[in-house]
């Protein structure tokens, strides 16, 4: 089987500063520190978004440091707390494509890993425009029977927590249409929730999960602000093959003893 990592919501800060009173930073270099060695024979991490929290230079710079260290490729996604110009300053190779999104496709002997850009300047929800659109439905129609996996940051349906639902991906039924259009969607991998979530979505299998520095709370009631908590990080190990996809979420900070039952 091929293993790939997904990491989410990293939300670096300036350095020396913290939030929600965690060091992002820190955070990440744990989560990194994990993987290298964990699982240094992954293929590569994707990382949807929320790279930084206000989208500052110096945590771009920060990020850009902390990722030099990770033993496997990192391939990396913009969400609604970026700044698509000031990542492209610090991460000046990052694909794009013709239009500037920062959106590309990984192939593999397993599949097409397909990476989309929700993130829109001066919102928090996700766009989908038609420029996406269009560069979206010419990969999926690129891809054929070819398994497809994709990554994105903002979920395009609700999941019960009511802010989180204001914004999350806008033109649902739009992006619905776009993938009805792909013959083997795999799998959706998406960030924003900072919630270990599973299930489908028209019949496509999705996950997301706890970010790497705070979490959202799991409340249905609290309206008009996010419910935050500060419940344990992970990431996830992802293992696939032709039939089967299979989402282990790691707490990398875990240090409970571990023993033969």
């Amino acid at each position: 089987m091929m293993k790939f990592i997904h990491v989410t919501d990293t939300h670096l800060v300036q350095p020396g500063h913290l939030l929600y009173e965690i060091d992002p930073r820190e955070r990440l270099r744990l989560c990194i520190d994990n993987i290298n060695r964990y699982h240094p024979d992954a293929r590569f991490a994707i990382v949807t978004g929320d790279l930084a929290d206000k989208g500052q230079p110096e945590a771009y710079r920060a990020l850009r440091e902390e990722f030099r260290r990770l033993k496997i490729p990192v391939h990396l996604l913009l969400g609604n707390h970026d700044s698509r110009v000031n990542f492209l300053a610090a991460f000046p190779d990052s694909p794009r494509d013709c239009d500037g999104f920062v959106q590309f496709t990984l192939d593999t002997e397993l599949g097409r890993f397909i990476c989309l850009d929700t993130y829109e300047p001066g919102v928090s929800w996700g766009v989908y425009c038609d420029k996406r659109h269009a560069w979206l439905r010419s990969e999926l129609a690129r891809a054929g029977d070819i398994p497809v996996y994709l990554f994105f940051h903002h979920p395009p349906f609700p999941v019960g927590i009511k802010r989180m639902d204001e914004i999350s991906l806008r033109e649902p039924e739009k992006f619905a249409a776009t993938l009805a259009t792909g013959r083997n969607i795999r799998h959706l991998f998406f960030g924003h929730l900072h919630r270990p979530i599973g299930g489908s979505w028209h019949g496509i299998p999705f996950t997301t999960m706890h970010a790497t520095n705070h979490q959202v709370a799991l409340d249905f009631v609290i309206e008009g602000k996010v419910p935050g908590s500060h419940e344990p990080p992970a990431y996830a190990i992802v293992l696939a093959n032709q039939t089967t996809t299979v989402v282990h979420f790691h707490n990398f900070l875990d240090k409970t003893n571990t023993f033969v039952l």
